[in-house]
């Protein structure tokens, strides 16, 4: 889908990026032991731009309807500190997010990254919805820009590519590794 100018403006003020797990950060594939544990593949593509875009000065949190150590495995390494997991009520989670983090931003300075219908109320309600390529239809439908890539496989670095090329911040991000 290509860049509207929609998306442009509404990137241009965000401060928080927020994103969903499974189908986002995950190719959305569970996957299970026999002993009861679970794996989850991330892609390292989207660890660093998450990486990049908060040292870009823009904030990034997880809200997933699942709850899994991995996922707090994977937050940690990436330095986010804003997570809530196992909540469907997605809208909710945020505010209480907000509160907890006493983050003083507008609805209108987050964008959202999910994939499937617990994440609608976000992606209508926030600046800046988003969608990985491989979102469900009717979910691609309310975001206002969607990656090239699936979930997984790169979406979440778009979305950050994104913001910082619209926020002018891209190539001072860039500039350590040319």
């Amino acid at each position: 889908m290509p860049q509207t100018l929609p998306a442009n403006d509404a990137a241009k003020a965000i401060k928080l990026l927020m994103l969903d797990v499974d189908g986002v950060l995950s190719d959305g594939r569970l996957y299970f032991g026999n002993d009861g544990s679970e794996f989850k593949s991330f892609s390292t593509l989207d660890g660093q731009g998450i990486k990049m875009l908060q040292a870009s000065g823009v904030k990034v949190g997880i809200i997933t309807g699942r709850s899994s150590q991995l996922v707090q495995n994977r937050a940690s390494n990436l330095g986010i500190q804003i997570l809530k997991q196992g909540r469907e009520d997605k809208l909710t989670a945020l505010n209480e997010l907000l509160a907890e983090h006493k983050l003083d931003v507008d609805f209108a300075d987050i964008a959202y990254m999910g994939d499937d219908y617990p994440d609608l109320p976000l992606i209508r309600r926030v600046g800046l919805g988003m969608a990985p390529a491989n979102a469900h239809p009717v979910v691609a439908e309310h975001a206002i820009w969607q990656s090239e890539r699936r979930g997984g496989e790169g979406a979440v670095r778009e979305a950050c590519d994104f913001i910082m090329q619209c926020q002018g911040s891209f190539d001072a991000a860039l500039a350590p590794y040319l």
